[in-house]
């Protein structure tokens, strides 16, 4: 079935992004893609055909069989709201490069709320809600003991009123998520990648399948791949997805069990490195003993001195001397796999099955071009997940609330 794309009139300056990012992408897919179990050679992407258009490069990456999940992906369209609400992106670009300026621990936060509102019956902003189907008494998904520890509902809620100002009840939470994680992640120095719109929000919120199928920082690697599997992710792109670990800091609580006994069994992590099980005992040990203490950077420490986070990802500065990278999105993470100090131990479990270890290489032996592009398109499809279109859902006033006055729509 043939989709039909209907290119909005964009700026020089977003036609130069959005091109710069399908033309690395479709070399992507036609260099490595074609083979995923072929990683023995990786070359730089070739130079660009100035006779390829850009209307033919747009069509080739906003095809659904490359990244769509769900019953309701095809619906999506790119630039949904380029009549409802032609500036949508725009506010949403400026809202997050101002909240990003003050708080950067922004990035990671919304890369953490958005996995947990798709992996939950898709991105559908259920997350954000505080009864479910009008029902207070009702357990919602964010008291659900993954989500306990989540950040940045009250950024959502700033960017979703200046939206409501330009274009009352148009606009739905779950579209202003992903694009706010996708301008997250490009101010946090990681790809910009297209995103289509049209998601419309939940009635009702999920309290017993976040219990269940949120993964959890110590599960094993066969839990990690069912979990993901159950979504439609290869494993290559759940290597790539866990790379959204580069960025931000998790409290010393994620990873007290691997450090003193690791499941009940009065042992440290067998899988953590010797040196690097040594200084995360002392860094969390000075955390704990220290006002400016708390979390602990998600690779591998030369410094010990870190910001205060309570949170299961939130930006630090980076203090690893022995990192080189803009923003964090690059190979690190994978490297820190090799060498056996992955923060958490689902991070360590990537190496415990060759089906996603190979990935890790791959990705750790490249200058983190190829790891950037799977995770632009893992982050597309993530981004596509279970959506909600046409008369489904609705569209609230205030993300945290089933407002009667929005159930109209």
């Amino acid at each position: 079935m043939k989709m039909k794309i209907v290119m909005p009139k964009l700026s020089k300056w977003m036609i130069l992004v959005l091109l710069i990012s399908v033309m690395v992408s479709l070399w992507n897919r036609s260099s490595i893609t074609e083979s995923d179990d072929d990683y023995s050679s990786l070359s730089p992407p070739p130079p660009a055909d100035a006779s390829t258009s850009f209307e033919f490069l747009t069509t080739r990456l906003l095809q659904r069989d490359s990244f769509g999940q769900g019953r309701n992906s095809d619906h999506l369209q790119y630039d949904f709201y380029r009549n409802t609400c032609p500036d949508a992106e725009e506010i949403v670009r400026k809202s997050m490069t101002r909240i990003h300026s003050q708080h950067p621990e922004v990035s990671a936060a919304f890369l953490r709320l958005l996995f947990h509102d798709c992996f939950i019956e898709g991105c559908d902003a259920s997350i954000f809600l505080d009864d479910s189907g009008g029902n207070q008494s009702h357990p919602i998904e964010k008291n659900a003991v993954p989500n306990r520890t989540l950040k940045g509902f009250e950024n959502i809620d700033i960017i979703k009123e200046e939206i409501e100002s330009h274009c009352p009840g148009v606009v739905s939470c779950a579209d202003i998520l992903v694009l706010a994680t996708r301008e997250g992640i490009v101010l946090a120095g990681g790809p910009f990648y297209p995103l289509f719109t049209g998601r419309r929000d939940s009635t009702e919120s999920y309290f017993a399948q976040a219990m269940a199928e949120i993964p959890r920082p110590d599960d094993n690697i066969r839990q990690i791949l069912r979990l993901f599997h159950l979504r439609g992710f290869t494993e290559r792109e759940i290597v790539s997805l866990l790379g959204a670990h580069s960025i931000g800091s998790i409290g010393c609580e994620f990873i007290e069990g691997r450090l003193h006994s690791f499941l009940n069994t009065g042992m440290p992590d067998p899988t953590m490195a010797t040196d690097f099980l040594t200084e995360m005992r002392r860094s969390c040990n000075d955390s704990n003993n220290s006002t400016n203490g708390g979390g602990v950077s998600p690779t591998s420490m030369k410094s010990h001195s870190v910001v205060k986070s309570n949170s299961g990802l939130t930006r630090v500065e980076d203090q690893l001397t022995s990192i080189s990278s803009i923003g964090g999105f690059n190979s690190h993470y994978y490297r820190s796999l090799l060498r056996g100090r992955g923060l958490l131990h689902s991070d360590q479990q990537l190496m415990a099955d060759e089906r996603t270890a190979r990935f890790v290489r791959a990705y750790a032996n490249d200058d983190g071009m190829i790891f950037r592009t799977d995770f632009a398109r893992a982050m597309m499809k993530m981004s596509s997940i279970g959506v909600l279109t046409g008369s489904e859902g609705h569209i609230r006033e205030n993300c945290s609330s089933l407002a009667s006055s929005f159930q109209r729509s």
